[in-house]
């Protein structure tokens, strides 16, 4: 079983040990990256599962070519789940995986990060 990575130990290890393209924190982060790939997983963290407009909806700046390419991606990636429903009218659904799920601390962290660095601004939910 893998020991609980502490702040402090993380620092550490990275100051003294040559940090590799393999490091999980790189690798994370490249998951992460792009401009619209932490917006869909952060909508898709608010509720079971979301069709393609509600997304679009929540991102109007968003072209439908990008959201249908970073939803693939996010696909590919393992983070989330298409499902298609062959009914009349035929549609799509999102979900985020298990695997996308346990990026929600993730989240919780940036927004205890963000509460005690940013100024006060407008709240997440108004």
């Amino acid at each position: 079983m893998r020991q609980e990575l502490t702040a402090e130990a993380y620092l550490e290890r990275i100051l003294t040990q040559e940090v590799r393209d393999d490091c999980p924190v790189r690798r994370t982060l490249e998951l992460l990256s792009g401009k619209w790939r932490t917006h869909i997983i952060y909508e898709l963290c608010k509720k079971p599962s979301m069709r393609f407009g509600e997304l679009k909806k929540a991102y109007p700046h968003i072209t439908n070519t990008m959201l249908t390419s970073t939803l693939r991606d996010l696909e590919e990636l393992g983070i989330v789940h298409r499902e298609q429903f062959n009914e009349i009218p035929p549609h799509v659904e999102y979900s985020l995986t298990t695997k996308g799920k346990e990026l929600l601390p993730v989240f919780v962290e940036l927004a205890k990060w963000g509460e005690n660095n940013l100024d006060d601004g407008e709240d997440c939910n108004a």
